[in-house]
């Protein structure tokens, strides 16, 4: 068996034993591998994020975490190449480009044969120009959004005037290949909407924000320049 689908069919037989775990001895011995072979295909499956960890000692060994994983995916190859094509055309700087760079090459290792082919070809044809946002803002934006924690910014409008904010973010939207965060601004007391290439720095407080609804605050105002969200009033800048 090729390492790609060994890869792919060691998760399911650690899926199907989970949560008793296996041993090395015993997954060697079912795909026919040496037990060296086995431990590198485990570190791969570590450093590609899949969800496997070992417990040492007598009845230890090798386990997944079911709840983390999904079940096996049969792909059309039209549907793959979509699924694989998306993710590539990820801006490099827009949000969670990380997380689908990593989701496409484990759905790409998940597939074999045709599906797979047509999907690596054409991901390998697409090519994206990244817009200027500083890695540390996007990273920073995430987490704020992942934990509901407050951010201070530091923003350029689009007259060149400098601010610094408070603020409680609520979501992101994307309109004419831009990308803006959607919070409430403790400083201008309303619904705001900040371009993420106007941030030019922002760091996470650790205070936990307030739920916000994010079609409330886009009622409100929000992105300059965007397109208007179906059934939403009109946006304004965020002064």
């Amino acid at each position: 068996m090729n390492r790609t689908p060994r890869l792919y069919a060691l998760v399911e037989e650690l899926r199907a034993a989970a949560p008793r775990p296996l041993t090395v001895a015993a997954l060697a011995t079912r795909f026919e591998v040496s037990t060296r072979t086995v431990q590198r295909d485990l570190q791969a499956l570590m450093e590609a994020g899949v969800p496997v960890r070992t417990t040492p000692g007598r009845g230890g060994g090798w386990s997944i975490d079911p709840a983390m994983t999904l079940p096996p995916i049969r792909f059309t190859a039209d549907e793959a190449s979509a699924l694989v094509a998306a993710l590539a055309m990820a801006d490099a700087s827009a949000p969670y480009a990380g997380a689908a760079r990593t989701a496409a090459q484990k759905i790409a290792a998940s597939m074999t044969g045709p599906a797979s082919v047509a999907a690596q070809d054409l991901a390998a044809r697409i090519v994206t120009l990244p817009a200027r946002t500083a890695e540390s803002v996007r990273a920073a934006v995430e987490q704020a959004l992942t934990d509901s924690t407050v951010l201070h910014l530091s923003y350029v409008d689009a007259a060149g005037r400098e601010s610094d904010r408070v603020v409680e973010p609520a979501g992101l939207l994307t309109a004419d290949g831009r990308w803006y965060l959607i919070a409430w601004c403790r400083t201008r007391r309303a619904g705001r909407g900040f371009r993420l290439d106007r941030i030019t720095a922002a760091a996470p407080t650790g205070e936990q924000a307030l739920p916000h609804d994010l079609a409330g605050l886009l009622l409100g105002s929000a992105a300059a320049g965007a397109v208007r969200p179906t059934a939403l009033a009109s946006l304004t800048p965020a002064p």
